[in-house]
């Protein structure tokens, strides 16, 4: 159904001890395991790669790299020409969860977040969008997000012209429920993000450069800048 928005959830502690590392023990102890102890503990209602999942992955790409000596590895980064990459593998490494939704549904969520529509798919990725949709589901109980969120979704499909009887259309109840799902998980993951200060959400989609991935200070290539 086509690419996925992402709110990925950073536990800026942990990222920073990782940032902070030389090259070199950064990759040592991530083939040996021995910095699953301060990856953040995985939020169940989120999605989070394995451990050694999240390894490999970043493994494979710090052997793509050519770093020459010991540095640091923020300053490997800053200096690799993709070094934006290695910062979101890091990140996904340091995070309790992320909040997925393919783009098309996005806009549905976001619409009823922020009582506007959202005018193109671009702006699914706005910072205005998001710290709109931060400071409106702030505290709001998930129940009520997920039912305005659910009525939005049947009122389309009236609209359009197409049935709301499941037994003309079988996929009603599972779209349904992905929706209540979905809403409920944003609203969730939008309360840990703004409740915990250790926690940043970082927003981006599949296949979107990591440099453009999210915004202001905690955009990858200005945070590789700075």
């Amino acid at each position: 159904m086509g690419l996925e928005l992402v709110l990925l959830l950073v536990n800026r502690p942990a990222l920073q001890t990782l940032v902070d590392l030389s090259w070199q023990a950064l990759y040592s102890g991530m083939e040996k395991g021995e910095f699953r102890q301060i990856r953040p503990s995985a939020d169940s209602r989120l999605k989070r790669s394995f451990d050694i999942d999240a390894e490999a992955e970043l493994l494979d790409w710090m052997d793509s790299c050519t770093v020459e000596g010991n540095p640091t590895t923020i300053d490997a980064l800053s200096d690799l020409r993709d070094g934006a990459t290695g910062l979101l593998h890091l990140m996904h490494y340091a995070s309790p969860g992320s909040w997925e939704v393919w783009e098309g549904r996005a806009f549905l969520y976001l619409d009823v977040a922020t009582g506007k529509p959202v005018p193109h798919v671009d702006a699914l990725y706005s910072e205005d969008i998001w710290n709109e949709t931060t400071r409106r589901l702030a505290g709001l109980p998930e129940d009520e997000f997920a039912e305005s969120v659910c009525l939005d979704w049947m009122d389309r499909r009236k609209e359009l012209g197409e049935t709301l009887d499941e037994k003309e259309d079988p996929k009603i109840v599972p779209t349904y429920e992905a929706h209540n799902r979905a809403s409920r998980t944003l609203v969730h993951a939008v309360t840990r993000w703004l409740g915990e200060p250790d926690l940043v959400g970082i927003i981006g989609r599949e296949h979107l450069p990591a440099k453009e991935w999210g915004h202001g200070p905690w955009n990858l290539e200005g945070f590789l800048q700075a």
